[in-house]
């Protein structure tokens, strides 16, 4: 009899891991569109000019950006003509800035490798990415492909396609950057309803992994109070405050105005029992994970 095949959102759901305090940092992202075969390991297992990868990932490197792999939904052969890169940066103080451009051969990178050091320009939409890279993980093209289908046909403009974006157990992820905001455990229904909300400002704990520019702990912490108190805007509620004694924290979240409501958050961390947390280890490791003991009006 053949042996069941290990799927590891299917293990992760049934042990019912937790969500939120799991989004990586982040504050820049680097999308390359590439509608051809990924490679397992991305935009590094691309066959460029070795000098015109070697510019983008140290000028990627120098300001800790990601580089992502794009492409519209259902795109799966390379096509003739420019595709598009982006540069797209949070500036932690709740504006972004995004610059795109076009590459046709492999030296138009160097584009966006200078555009690493620009300030880029204010006012556009931030990108919807869905994880799809099978490559990398089975559950990333199982879950994540009818979530990019269902929000393509819904925004075809603003939704792609997407390389490993971290997490694969919380398939289908989506990424909107660069608002910096990971969300997981989404099926086509529940993307549509998760990122319609977050379009209109409104911040939904229910499938919100965290936000890219806070730790673990204070990704949990905003997380709680939003689902304490109901969904909120991106930046209506900010960390004001963090101390640690071991595995505890305190973490002080203060509401927006014009009361600026502070909420004094205790998070507890600790190590789940060791997993397999993706498809395709076969080790197992121990996720961290980090529990909300109380909120209380500061």
């Amino acid at each position: 009899m053949r042996a069941q095949r290990f799927l590891c959102a299917d293990a992760a759901r049934a042990r019912g891991d937790a969500l939120t305090g799991t989004a990586p940092y982040g504050l820049v992202w680097v999308l390359v569109e590439y509608g051809g075969a990924w490679p397992a390991n991305g935009f590094d297992g691309l066959a460029l000019d070795p000098g015109v990868r070697t510019l983008l990932f140290e000028a990627a490197r120098s300001v800790r950006a990601r580089v992502l792999l794009i492409r519209r939904h259902g795109r799966r052969d390379k096509e003739a003509g420019p595709r598009r890169w982006a540069v797209l940066r949070y500036d932690g103080t709740g504006g972004h800035r995004q610059q795109w451009g076009t590459w046709e051969h492999d030296e138009d990178l160097a584009r966006a490798a200078a555009a690493l050091g620009a300030p880029g320009e204010p006012g556009h939409p931030p990108a919807v990415l869905v994880c799809t890279h099978g490559r990398h993980d089975t559950c990333c093209a199982v879950r994540g492909r009818p979530v990019a289908r269902a929000l393509s046909e819904r925004w075809p403009d603003l939704v792609w396609e997407c390389t490993h974006v971290g997490g694969d157990r919380f398939a289908a992820n989506v990424l909107v950057a660069p608002d910096g905001v990971y969300y997981g455990g989404l099926d086509a229904p529940s993307s549509v309803a998760v990122v319609e909300q977050h379009l209109a400002g409104r911040v939904h704990p229910g499938h919100l992994r965290g936000y890219t520019d806070l730790l673990p702990p204070q990704q949990a912490a905003v997380a709680a109070v939003l689902a304490r108190f109901g969904p909120a805007g991106r930046h209506d509620y900010t960390v004001t405050g963090t101390s640690r004694a071991g595995p505890h924290w305190l973490i002080r979240v203060t509401g927006p105005p014009p009361h600026a409501t502070p909420y004094d958050v205790e998070v507890t961390a600790h190590r789940a029992p060791p997993n397999q947390l993706t498809c395709n280890g076969p080790a197992t490791s121990a996720a961290v994970v980090h529990e909300v003991t109380s909120i209380r009006a500061g």
